[in-house]
C-alpha cells in the first residue's frame, strides 16, 4: 500500500482581499465544520453535480470508519479498512475523531472505530472530546446501530486496550449491536488488526447496501495519498549526508543530528510529521542472545512461510531491546522461575511495571537462565517495528533532505551495556550509509493555517526537534506571526541543543521569545513548567489573542506536569476555577490549537 502523505503547502492562488475574506470565512470552525468544506471544495473542483446523488447516500446508509490516533497507527489501519471498504463497493467514510460530527451519531446505522490506548488507559488527543461525549450522558440511544472497535495498545501495560474496551461496551449500553467481535491489537499490531478488518468487511458486505454506479460517493475525509510507491511496508533507503553529535564530549546524554537525502524519492513531508526508520539490533546484542542461550545464528529458522539464519531474524525481524509481557510470560514458562510467574500476577502490578522499565530481555535471560530453542524463540519475540522520530527541519529550508535530532540509548545495567535498537542504528550510520525510512504524516501537529497567528512551542530535550522545523518554515514563508520558545534540558553548556540557530533566529526575528530551563545548573531543580509558570500572565495574553500552543516530548512526566502548569496559568490569569480552565484547554485541544506529540 502507499504511503498516505499530504500535500506540502501550496502558494495562495486568491488575491489579497479574498484571502482575508476567506480567512474572516473560517474563523473559529470548528474542525469538523473545515473537514466538510474540504469535501465539498473538492467535489466542486471536480465538477460533479452532487446535490442530489449525495442525497440518496444518507448517514445511515454508509459506513462511517472512525479513528483516534496519536502515533499513526490507527489512523493508517482506518484508511487501509475504508480502502477496502470502497473497493467492495460499498459507502463509506473516514472521519478523524475530532473531525466527526456528534450530532451525527444518533443516526449512524454502520459504524466501525478504530483508537489506541495512550499512557494510562487515556484517549488519543484529536478523539478526547468524542470519547467524553460517547461515554457521558448526552449520548443518545443506538437501537439501529452496528458497530465494531479495534482497539490498539500496549499488553504490557495494565490498561490495555482500555479505551477500545471503554467503547465497545458503551455502544452495546446504548442498544447497538456488533458488526464484529472487539479486536485488541498489540504493539504487533497487524497481527489482530487484518484478520479483526477482514471480519469487518465480510459482515458489512452482508448487510450494507452496495451504492449504485450512478450515486457519487460521500467524499473520504482523508488526507492525499502520495504517488511515490514507498511506504510503511516498502521504505525508501534514505543516503546520509551528515551525522554529528550536538552535545559537548562531556554530556551525560549523546545527542546527534542526521541529515538524510530524499532525493529521487517523491517523499515529501510538513513541519510536524515525523520521519519512520526501520531499524537493525545492534551486533553485539544479537551475538549476546546466541551466547547466553548457546544457540546457532546460522541455523534455519522457518517462520510464517520465510527461512532465514537465526542470526538474521534477532538482527532484523525480532524485538530485542523491548521488554513484553509476552515474552515475560514465555520466558517464565522457558525458566520454570517463581519469581517471574509471581511478577505476571494482577495484584503484582506495580513490581511487574518496574520489571519492565529496569529490564530488557537479556537481562532476564541472565537472571532467569532457561532452555530455548530457535525456533521457540523466534516466535516468542514480537516482529521488529519502526520507530518514529519527529522531523526536524522544513522543506522549504532544505530541499529534498529530512533532519532528525536523536539521543542514543546506551548505558551500563546489571553491570553489562545496553542499547536501543534504533538510536545505535542511527548513530552508527556513517555518511554515504542507507537507512529504510517512510514518511508519517501528524495532522494533529500543523502550524497554523493563518500565517499572521502567534505560536507558543514548549520542547524540552530532543522534543524541540519540530520546532526548529516550525522556525524555519514560517522564516522561510515570512509568516508575521510572532514564535515563543520554551526549551529546556540539563546543562546550559553541554547540552544546549541548537544553540547557535536560536541565536540567530533571534537576531533575524524568525524567534521571537526564548526561555530555558537548565534543570542541573543550580541547586534547585529548575524545569519548562516552571518558566511556563514565571510567564503565565503573558502566556495566557498569548493564548487569548488566538496563539497555537504545541507540545513536544516525554508524556510520561513532561507533557502531564506541562498540562499542570496550563491548567494553574489558565485559572490564575484567567480569573477562571480549575474545572473551568482545564475545558477550556479542552476547547482548544479540540480545536487544534493546542497540539501535543508526545511519547
Amino acid at each position: 500500500m502507499n504511503a498516505v502523505v499530504s500535500p506540502g503547502p501550496i502558494a495562495s492562488p486568491l488575491p489579497v482581499d479574498k484571502a482575508v475574506q476567506l480567512e474572516r470565512l473560517l474563523e473559529g470552525l470548528a474542525p469538523h465544520e473545515l473537514y466538510w468544506i474540504a469535501a465539498r471544495s473538492s467535489v466542486l473542483a471536480a465538477g460533479v453535480q452532487t446535490v442530489a446523488p449525495v442525497a440518496r447516500v444518507q448517514a445511515g446508509e454508509r459506513v462511517t470508519v472512525l479513528y483516534g490516533s496519536q502515533t499513526g497507527n490507527a489512523r493508517r489501519i482506518a484508511e487501509q479498512l475504508s480502502q477496502r471498504i470502497e473497493l467492495a463497493h460499498l459507502p463509506v467514510r473516514l472521519v478523524r475523531a475530532d473531525a466527526y460530527p456528534q450530532r451525527e451519531l444518533a443516526q449512524e446505522r454502520y459504524l466501525v472505530v478504530v483508537i489506541s490506548t495512550q499512557g494510562e488507559g487515556e484517549p488519543p488527543d484529536d478523539a478526547r472530546g468524542l470519547v467524553e461525549f460517547i461515554t457521558g450522558r448526552r449520548a443518545p440511544r443506538l437501537p439501529s446501530l452496528q458497530f465494531a472497535v479495534l482497539g490498539l495498545g500496549d499488553s504490557s501495560y495494565p490498561q490495555f486496550c482500555a479505551i477500545g474496551r471503554q467503547l465497545d461496551a458503551r455502544f452495546a449500553e446504548l442498544g447497538g449491536t456488533r458488526l464484529a467481535s472487539l479486536g485488541e491489537a498489540d504493539v504487533d499490531v497487524e497481527a489482530v488488526a487484518a484478520p479483526w478488518a477482514s471480519a469487518v468487511l465480510e459482515r458489512a458486505r452482508e448487510v450494507v447496501v452496495k451504492t449504485p454506479a450512478s450515486v457519487t460517493r460521500v467524499p473520504t475525509l482523508q488526507a492525499v495519498p502520495s504517488r511515490t510507491t514507498y511506504s510503511r511496508e516498502q521504505p525508501f533507503a534514505a543516503t546520509v549526508l551528515a551525522n554529528q553529535r550536538i552535545v559537548s564530549r562531556d554530556s551525560e546524554r549523546e545527542v546527534r543530528h542526521l541529515e538524510l537525502s530524499l532525493e529521487d524519492a517523491g517523499l515529501s513531508y510538513e513541519p510536524g510529521d515525523a520521519l519512520g526508520v526501520w531499524p537493525q539490533n545492534p551486533p553485539a546484542l544479537v551475538q549476546q542472545w546466541l551466547d547466553v542461550l548457546q544457540l546457532d545464528g546460522a541455523q534455519e529458522v522457518s517462520h510464517e512461510g520465510r527461512s532465514l539464519p537465526l542470526a538474521r531474524w534477532l538482527s532484523n525481524e525480532r524485538e530485542l531491546t523491548r521488554l513484553t509481557r509476552s515474552f515475560v510470560t514465555a520466558h517464565a514458562a522457558a525458566s520454570g522461575s517463581d519469581e517471574l510467574v509471581r511478577a505476571l500476577q494482577p495484584e503484582q502490578s506495580a513490581d511487574f511495571a518496574r520489571l519492565l522499565a529496569e529490564y530488557q530481555p537479556i537481562d532476564l535471560l541472565r537472571l532467569h537462565r532457561g532452555v530455548w530453542q530457535a525456533q521457540a524463540l523466534v516466535v516468542a519475540l514480537r516482529p521488529l517495528t519502526p520507530r518514529l522520530y519527529s522531523i526536524a527541519s522544513s522543506t522549504r529550508a532544505v530541499g529534498d533532505e529530512v533532519h532528525l535530532t536523536i539521543a542514543t540509548v546506551s548505558y551500563h545495567a546489571h553491570g553489562e551495556p545496553h542499547w536501543g535498537a534504533a538510536t545505535s542504528f542511527l548513530a552508527a550510520s556513517d555518511e554515504d550509509a542507507r537507512v529504510p525510512v517512510f514518511i508519517e504524516p501528524n495532522e494533529r501537529f500543523r502550524l497554523p493555517a493563518d500565517p499572521s497567528r502567534d505560536i507558543i512551542m514548549i520542547g524540552p530535550g530532543t522534543g524541540v526537534a519540530p520546532f526548529r522545523a516550525f522556525v524555519q518554515e514560517r522564516r522561510e514563508t515570512g509568516a508575521s506571526g510572532r514564535n515563543w520558545l520554551f526549551f529546556g534540558n540539563r546543562h546550559f553548556e553541554q547540552d544546549f541543543l541548537y544553540q547557535l540557530e536560536w541565536q540567530e533566529a533571534l537576531k533575524q526575528g524568525a524567534l521571537h521569545r526564548l526561555d530555558l530551563a537548565f534543570s542541573r545548573d543550580a541547586a534547585e531543580k529548575i524545569y519548562v513548567q516552571h518558566r511556563l509558570r514565571e510567564h503565565g500572565s503573558e502566556l495566557y495574553a498569548w493564548l487569548k489573542d488566538g496563539a497555537h500552543l504545541y507540545v513536544c516530548g516525554d508524556a510520561t512526566h513532561m507533557a502531564k506536569d506541562v498540562h499542570a502548569a496550563l491548567i494553574d496559568i489558565v485559572a490564575e490569569h484567567g480569573g477562571q476555577s480549575t474545572e473551568d480552565a482545564k475545558d477550556w484547554l479542552a476547547e482548544l485541544l479540540q480545536q487544534g490549537r493546542y497540539a501535543r506529540d508526545v511519547y
